[in-house]
């Protein structure tokens, strides 16, 4: 069972009730995740098993695609409505204010991370420091929203609701994208829906359901079709030379995947005029 599932996350569901559903369904230990979704938030979900975990930090680093809907006009202090309103006032924007706003987020910039997250300060995750009501510098890191359109607006009960697409880069919370894009409007807001439709190369399209997997009609992808580097077939010559971990000669300059009879043995990278082992299967 070593591979990748993309998985429909349903809403309720931690990543990590996700990541433990396959491990009893499969009835495999080695089970991980590569980006975290909130409960709140549903949609793809890439999941490695076995050998497939040494990979889970490649499969990361890419951009992410949402759908989210949120309400101009609250607050809460999670900055979704799982938490507690904090501030509420009437908002009644137009159509070009909110596009005007909108259209200027395409952009690098310092997102403040929400308290009730688990980065780390001081050895203590934020949002035990929100459970305890103490105050903390809230950390920035420079994001990068790379496509943001505004898909719909609603005025409903004095306030006004919206429907956003965006393309973000790894580490972007969407609710504080949420929130950001509010403040720029001289008002508050908060998340009400967050649905992840694409992680890299990953989408709707190639995700199975809690229920696929429990009903063994889920895909499995394998580490030579997920990872995007050459690969090269080798003999049983070079196959034992790769899984001793020799260097080899640096002939292509560019990472490459070895395989053995078509599986992944071996990734490797470059080391000067040398390339060296990076990850082993």
């Amino acid at each position: 069972m070593d591979g990748i599932i993309i998985v429909d996350k349903p809403k309720g569901w931690t990543s990590r009730d996700v990541v433990n559903k396959i491990s009893k369904v499969l009835r495999i230990k080695k089970v991980g995740h590569t980006g975290t979704l909130d409960p709140l938030a549903t949609g793809v979900l890439v999941v490695c098993t076995g050998k497939a975990t040494k990979i889970c930090e490649l499969l990361t680093s890419t951009e992410k695609t949402y759908e989210a809907e949120a309400v101009l006009g609250i607050e809460t202090d999670t900055l979704d409505l799982e938490g507690k309103i904090i501030k509420e006032e009437n908002v009644h924007k137009k159509e070009e204010e909110i596009k005007k706003i909108i259209d200027s987020f395409p952009k690098k910039y310092m997102q403040e991370v929400p308290i009730y997250s688990a980065v780390k300060v001081d050895g203590r995750k934020l949002y035990e420091y929100a459970r305890e009501n103490e105050k903390v510098v809230l950390p920035k890191k420079e994001v990068e929203i790379k496509k943001i359109a505004l898909k719909e607006i609603l005025y409903e009960e004095n306030k006004t609701k919206i429907k956003i697409e965006c393309i973000v880069s790894k580490g972007t919370y969407i609710r504080s994208l949420v929130r950001d894009l509010a403040y720029s409007m001289n008002t508050v807001g908060t998340m009400t829906s967050l649905r992840r439709t694409k992680q890299g190369y990953f989408s709707l399209k190639d995700a199975n359901t809690i229920e696929d997997i429990e009903n063994n009609k889920y895909k499995l992808l394998t580490i030579e079709e997920v990872l995007p580097y050459k690969k090269i077939e080798v003999n049983d010559f070079l196959k034992n030379k790769i899984i001793n971990g020799q260097k080899l000669e640096n002939r292509l300059h560019e990472p490459i995947l070895f395989t053995y009879e078509g599986k992944a043995i071996a990734l490797y990278k470059e080391d000067n005029d040398k390339i060296k082992p990076w990850k082993m299967f």
